[in-house]
C-alpha cells in the first residue's frame, strides 16, 4: 500500500492521527526536506527506510515506489495532497501499475496561515469566495490563461496566493490591474512558514506588498492573503443571527432566552 499522506502546514502535532497512524506504520517514507520539517518525522517508525525526495524528479519517487512491491510506503506531502501536491501523475502511476493506493487529507497551509493571521476569509458582505491561485512561473505551461492572478483580482473575493512571493514586484502589478476590484488599501497579509516554529505574519496593503515582501526576503514556504475580508469587517453571520430559522433551532423573538445551555439530555420532555 501506497498512503499519500498530508504532513500539514508544519507543525507536528498538526497532521492528522490518521497521517501519524500511517508513518508509524511504513517501513519506507519518502519525504521533502525542503518543504516538510523532520519535527514531522517522530511520527515515523524507528527503523523505517527514511528517503529524502528534496533532490529527487518524479521518476526517482516513482522507482522508489517499482523497487519496493510488497512494502507499506508512505508518501509525505506538505500541507494537503490535493493542493500543489504533484498528486495526479503519483496516483496515475499506481493505477498503471496495479498499485494499491490511499490518499490522508492534512491541514492546508491555508488554513494555517488563516489561524496565524488570526482573519477570517469569509466575511458576509465583504467576501463570500476563496481563490486559491499562484503566479506563473517556469511552469507557466501548467497556468490558464484564464487563471491569471489579474483575471481572478477583477472578482474582489479573498486571494490565497501559493508560489507567487518571489516576484512580488509582478504580483502587486497582477493585483492591482486596470480591471481589478482591489485597490492600494486593501488588506493583505503575508504569512512565512505557517506553524513553523520561526512562523512570521506581517500586515500590509496591496499597495505595499512588493516593498513588503521585498523587505522580508523570504521566497519560499510564503502565502500571501489579499482581500476586503482580512479587515475583519462589520459582517455578521447569519446563520447565528437570532432572527434565522433553520432545522435545528426556531425563530428568536426579540428579548427570548433562547440559547440558555441545555440541561441534562432527556430533561424536560
Amino acid at each position: 500500500m501506497i498512503s499519500f499522506v498530508g504532513a500539514g502546514p508544519g507543525a507536528a502535532d498538526l497532521i492528522t492521527l490518521r497521517g501519524a497512524r500511517r508513518l508509524a506504520e511504513a517501513e519506507v517514507v519518502v519525504w521533502a526536506s525542503s518543504l516538510v520539517p523532520e519535527e514531522l518525522l517522530v511520527h515515523a517508525r524507528p527503523g523505517a527506510e527514511v528517503l529524502d525526495s528534496a533532490g529527487m524528479t518524479l521518476e526517482d519517487t516513482l522507482a522508489v515506489y517499482q523497487a519496493n512491491p510488497g512494502r507499506r510506503i508512505v508518501r509525505l506531502h506538505s500541507g494537503d495532497p490535493s493542493l500543489y501536491g504533484a498528486l495526479a501523475e503519483q496516483m496515475a502511476w499506481c493505477l498503471s501499475a496495479g498499485r494499491s493506493f490511499e490518499v490522508v487529507p492534512g491541514v492546508s497551509s491555508l488554513a494555517a496561515a488563516a489561524a496565524a493571521a488570526r482573519v477570517e476569509l469569509t466575511v458576509p458582505g465583504l467576501s463570500q469566495s476563496v481563490v486559491l491561485t499562484r503566479l506563473p512561473g517556469r511552469t507557466a505551461a501548467s497556468v490558464p490563461e484564464r487563471e491569471s492572478v489579474a483575471a481572478f483580482a477583477a472578482i474582489g473575493s479573498t486571494m490565497a496566493l501559493f508560489l507567487s512571493a518571489g516576484r512580488p514586484a509582478e504580483l502587486q502589478s497582477c493585483l492591482l490591474g486596470p480591471d481589478s476590484a482591489f485597490d492600494p488599501s486593501t488588506p493583505a497579509v503575508i504569512v512565512h512558514r505557517a506553524s513553523w516554529p520561526e512562523e512570521e505574519v506581517t500586515r500590509t496593503t496591496v499597495g505595499q506588498l512588493a516593498a513588503t515582501l521585498a523587505q522580508a526576503g523570504a521566497r519560499t514556504t510564503v502565502l500571501v492573503l489579499v482581500g476586503p475580508a482580512l479587515s475583519g469587517g462589520p459582517g455578521r453571520s447569519q446563520l447565528y443571527s437570532p432572527g434565522f430559522a433553520h432545522s435545528f433551532r426556531r425563530r428568536s423573538r426579540p428579548g427570548s432566552t433562547r440559547g440558555r445551555p441545555a440541561g441534562p439530555r432527556g430533561a424536560g420532555r
